[in-house]
């Protein structure tokens, strides 16, 4: 079985755009399941967001990130602009990080991206309590410590589509 990591030998296939954002419309919709106050349950946005900034940053960027932010705030009826300033923030480091974190295997990529998604907390925490919000707890953290953990089965599926051959040549190596 060939895993998706940084020492694999097989060139990977270029990621379709419509899979790319189809893949954050699914993240979208994960994150508007009502599962209440439950901690622990990552931010599959930022997540999935995190992910294509790092391996496709031409593709998906600021931009998207915004979007989508935009469309979290309003289906979560937050405080207007928290999540696409901090989605924003995510992609524009995640995207400047991109060719570092690319370097690691997964674990480590990993250990990279946990920053990225408790900045991404803490920039929608400040931009809560500034607005009058109380304090949620530590627990509230929980979410980027269990999307660090998905990390790995998050790049296996995203990454799937992409290790398919077009055609197959026994002939060829690779």
């Amino acid at each position: 079985m060939i895993q998706p990591t940084h020492s694999s030998r097989r060139i990977l296939l270029p990621a379709r755009t419509w899979f790319i954002y189809l893949s954050l419309l699914v993240a979208a919709l994960l994150n508007l399941i009502p599962l209440g106050r439950l901690p622990g349950v990552p931010d599959w946005v930022a997540l999935v967001l995190a992910f294509w900034c790092i391996h496709q940053p031409l593709k998906v960027g600021m931009a998207a990130a915004f979007c989508f932010g935009l469309a979290m705030d309003v289906a979560h009826a937050a405080v207007m602009g928290q999540h696409a300033f901090a989605y924003v923030l995510l992609a524009f480091f995640a995207a400047g990080w991109s060719r570092r974190v690319l370097w690691f295997p997964l674990a480590q990529q990993a250990l990279h991206v946990l920053p990225m998604l408790l900045g991404t907390q803490l920039v929608m925490l400040l931009i809560r309590l500034a607005t009058g919000a109380e304090f949620p707890g530590l627990s509230y953290f929980l979410s980027s410590f269990t999307a660090t953990l998905l990390w790995y089965p998050a790049s296996y599926l995203l990454l799937l589509p992409q290790y398919q051959p077009v055609e197959r040549d026994e002939t060829r190596p690779i």
